[in-house]
């Protein structure tokens, strides 16, 4: 069994981890951490792991949480993550799946242009970007994980397979994005409050969303050059699930099959991409509560573009999921243990 900590427990992303982990038959969680709900039982905030477990939320340091694991999950904020991940490697055989922005930006002064000051650069560096449909073998041996964000999971394994074909010009590239008010976190703010979003639908931190350089970033690995992408995010009335439509124009002529088994062979070996049949479109409802990427294609001949429509539930292969997944990956476990859940359909 891995002896897992959850450091920063309470939360949305926290609380998906448990969930996933309490029904992983290799996974021990022996430690959740939360300095607001100390002493109180994980039970009493979520009702809905009554009966499931008796764990009790703690406020511990590192130290402490690390006497007792042997992987820890950092579900904590930006800014935050830099200063605890370092304590944690220092235990011999540690391994650590961050889910904060934190180390998923090689370079250090983007980093600190997006996000303020680093006080862990080293970790840059050591860090391997937690998608394992691109990075698998280097996540194999890797001790720290940076977790991809949300929008960039959709966005990245929407034209990973366009990109490294290099069948579209990388400078054409627009993505526009819809995500459900839970990638916003469980801290209340005004924004979130039913009232706003509720009938409504908007677009936000137009051309500021800090993840547009975490998908650049690898977009241009995967295109082999460097790169601008149009990216524009959205708020959905619903709880969970982000759809990305992303347009890009075509090197040449490709027909929609062309591009359909280009995707398919790209990631036949894949366990959470789902490839649509030509004409078929990914819905969000259909990935709900699961860790799959639903992917669909389409060819406008008219304008010589290719549209992709990616779905993913933001909270699972957005964040929890894959971060299991990635655990799996580093420990030698079969990717999808602990994963196998369908879709929660309506």
């Amino acid at each position: 069994m891995i002896k897992i900590g959850i450091y920063g427990a309470s939360g949305y992303t926290g609380q998906e981890l448990l969930r996933i982990l309490l029904r992983h038959p290799e996974a021990e969680v022996t430690a959740v951490t939360s300095r607001r709900y100390a002493g109180r039982a994980v039970a009493d905030i979520y009702p809905a792991f009554t009966g499931l477990t008796d764990l009790s939320f703690i406020d511990a340091s590192p130290e402490e949480v690390a006497a007792g694991c042997e992987h820890v999950f950092l579900a904590l904020p930006h800014a935050v993550s830099m200063n605890v991940a370092p304590l944690f490697l220092r235990v011999p055989g540690m391994r650590v799946v961050d889910l904060s922005a934190d180390f998923r930006l090689r370079n250090l002064e983007v980093y600190e242009a997006w996000y303020g000051r680093h006080t862990a650069a080293a970790g840059l560096r050591e860090a391997v970007y937690g998608l394992p449909e691109l990075y698998r073998e280097d996540i194999r041996g890797a001790r720290l994980i940076a977790n991809p964000g949300c929008y960039p999971t959709s966005v990245i394994l929407g034209l990973a397979p366009l990109l490294k074909a290099r069948w579209i010009d990388p400078r054409s590239i627009i993505a526009d994005s819809k995500s459900g008010v839970s990638g916003a976190g469980r801290e209340p703010q005004v924004a979130s409050l039913f009232g706003e979003v509720a009938e409504a639908f908007k677009a936000y931190k137009v051309t500021q969303h800090r993840h547009t350089p975490e998908i650049e970033q690898e977009l241009a690995v995967l295109a082999g050059e460097d790169l601008r992408i149009s990216f524009t995010p959205h708020l959905l009335p619903i709880t969970r699930g982000i759809l990305s439509t992303i347009y890009a124009s075509l090197r040449g002529e490709k027909t929609l099959r062309e591009v359909h088994d280009l995707y398919r062979e790209f990631y036949e070996r894949e366990p959470f991409i789902r490839v649509y049949k030509p004409g078929e479109y990914p819905n969000v409802s259909a990935v709900r509560g699961a860790n799959f990427c639903d992917l669909g294609v389409a060819v406008d001949r008219r304008t010589g573009r290719v549209i992709v429509i990616s779905a993913i539930d933001n909270l699972i292969k957005g964040a929890a999921g894959q971060a299991v997944q990635n655990m799996n990956i580093m420990w030698g476990c079969r990717e999808n243990l602990g994963l196998e859940m369908i879709s929660l359909y309506p």
